[in-house]
């Protein structure tokens, strides 16, 4: 079966090439073709199938990572401490760089095909939904890059090159009409279809259209988009995400850490969508990376945004107990915190691998476990590129963080609208953080309006500690560094402007000497000499941010050198030029 499914994604890829002959044409019995591959449901299943690793990676494969942890360009956002933090690149790449259509143009040969094919008008209109939300999520990831592309709604040929070179189109424009495809796959795609949990249904469209608004409605507001609309995106960003929260099959998962290190999350009540994998077929290194590597650890700032489990900041709390040791640390926290770290004992980068009582290292003594699997970890499932724990996609606690937030952003947040997303997710079996209230458009817990003295300015005290909950629940799930993008924060990666990113875990150096007198901190820097925070980087590599051309890609110089040898421009986004 396995060779049969391979087999098939071979020749989905062949059948995209097209051919013109006339109807009495004798089609080979043996071979597929154009007129042949698209009268089969099967077959347009299959081609499907090649969308998937693009759009829904995972963990990734092999050593290859996918969105999880730190993903690539992860690092570049303040959850970490990297003892060399990535910097801005300041500098137009020759080619590459993510400008590709090539997922547009496959998306719409997907759509193509689909509309002439000789199949009942219901099964081929859940199809084009399927291809319509294809191209949406490749607009979507293009846009996101660049801002302004020209858009495509049909395959091209080579000689069109009025088509070919046209000009880049505003992003409200395009995202429009990315709106439009994500519309007609809702009304399209069937509820259910395939493999549960597996495959584009209704539930995924929804889910997926709700997150992509999302980042467009923030953007347009906080970057103050030439002819935006973002209450029309916010208000489609809610909406959609209500209806997979009231009308969907989905339910809070009992376990938070369970979704992440789970060998089978086929029962998983909050999985909408999510990757599987197999022993010796298809395995990842997530685990590995998170049970005996050397880590690049949480820096301060990410622990300190954890709240009491009282529901207060610690900056208001009378619960927390302080940093100086890791049982202060996690004593009386939101117990997500010890879901996502561990809390058993620092893991300061230097101290040696499984030596002891110390699993591993970490740059900044706070150590990740959200994705280890005990059960696997000392064997083969466990080491090297061979994880085969099961990764989420896209589950129901993240469309409820995008509906309170959407609510919030349009303005109008209700406690109703709180309590089934935001209070849902503190509720979740073993958990149980006190709920958050809204009394005259303020956070308030149990009656009394509070604002975290830590609070942006900037950012209004409801918004802040929506986005702090979306930071706690989703952490390293991909989508930190796409959020301070879109809020237009990423000044919070500034070392300068906020120390706390080159910051650990608080040691007394006299308190780590082993037994032979040798101490477990080689080359960890303590801010005050022999105590202090951990000091992940040394200051000649820290990091800046001045310039607001980073929050685009620039387009490659070969794409404005091609367009302009043919008579067309192509216009380099703003700073790059």
């Amino acid at each position: 079966m396995k060779k049969k499914i391979i087999y098939l994604f071979v020749l989905a890829s062949l059948a995209v090439s097209g051919c013109n002959k006339d109807f009495l044409t004798r089609y080979p019995l043996d071979q597929f073709t154009d007129e042949t591959y698209w009268t089969s449901e099967t077959n347009i299943r299959t081609f499907a199938y090649g969308f998937y690793p693009k759009f829904f990676p995972g963990y990734g494969s092999g050593w290859t990572w996918g969105v999880y942890f730190t993903a690539p360009g992860g690092k570049l956002d303040d959850d970490w401490a990297p003892t060399t933090p990535p910097q801005f690149v300041d500098i137009v790449p020759t080619s590459g760089g993510g400008w590709d259509f090539s997922w547009v143009r496959k998306a719409n040969i997907f759509i193509d095909r689909v509309g002439k094919s000789p199949l009942d008008d219901a099964t081929k209109n859940h199809w084009l939904g399927v291809a319509r939300f294809f191209r949406a999520m490749a607009y979507s990831e293009l846009v996101n890059s660049f801002g302004d592309v020209p858009w495509y709604d049909e395959v091209l040929v080579e000689t069109d090159n009025e088509t070919l070179y046209k000009p880049r189109e505003s992003r409200v424009s395009v995202m429009e009409k990315v709106m439009e495809d994500f519309q007609f796959a809702a009304q399209n795609v069937r509820e259910n279809d395939g493999n549960p949990g597996l495959e584009v249904n209704r539930w995924v469209v929804l889910s997926f259209m709700a997150k992509m608004a999302l980042f467009e409605g923030t953007w347009e507001k906080y970057h103050n988009t030439p002819g935006g609309n973002p209450e029309y995106f916010l208000q489609i960003a809610k909406d959609a995400a209500g209806e997979v929260i009231n009308e969907g099959p989905f339910n809070i998962a009992p376990g938070y850490r369970s979704m992440f290190n789970s060998l089978d999350l086929a029962g998983n009540p909050e999985m909408i969508m999510y990757r599987r994998y197999a022993e010796g077929v298809l395995t990842h290194a997530l685990v590995s990376y998170v049970n005996r590597e050397g880590q690049t650890g949480p820096n301060k700032d990410f622990i300190d945004t954890y709240l009491a489990q009282d529901g207060l900041p610690i900056s208001l709390s009378p619960m927390y107990q302080g940093d100086r040791t890791i049982e202060q640390v996690f004593a009386n926290r939101d117990p997500r915190m010890r879901e996502t770290f561990n809390n058993q004992v620092y893991r300061p980068n230097g101290s040696y691998n499984k030596e002891g009582d110390l699993m591993g290292v970490s740059t900044s003594g706070y150590a990740t476990w959200k994705f280890l699997n005990e059960s696997v970890k000392d064997g083969a499932g466990g080491l090297s590129n061979t994880n085969y724990t099961h990764a989420p996609i896209i589950r129901l606690g993240e469309v409820m963080l995008i509906y309170a937030e959407a609510a919030a952003e349009l303005g109008n947040i209700t406690q109703a609208d709180l309590d089934m997303s935001i209070n849902r997710l503190r509720e979740r079996p073993g958990i149980h953080v006190a709920p958050l209230q809204v009394i005259g458009g303020m956070p308030a817990v149990n009656g009394t309006v509070y604002d975290d003295p830590e609070r942006d300015p900037t950012v209004p005290p409801m918004i802040w500690e929506i986005r702090r909950e979306r930071r706690v629940e989703l952490a390293m799930e991909g989508v930190r560094r796409d959020d301070l993008r879109r809020w237009k924060k990423y000044d919070y990666i500034d070392h300068y402007k906020n120390p706390d990113l080159n910051r650990g875990a608080w040691l007394v150096a006299s308190e780590w000497v082993k037994s032979d007198g040798e101490s477990w901190l080689k080359d960890v820097t303590l801010e005050f000499g022999d105590s202090g925070y951990i000091i992940p980087a040394p200051p000649s590599v820290l990091r800046r941010f001045d310039n607001d051309k980073f929050y685009l890609n620039p387009i490659p110089l070969n794409q404005i050198t091609l367009y302009s040898d043919m008579g067309y421009e192509l216009k380099q986004n703003p700073g790059w030029e």
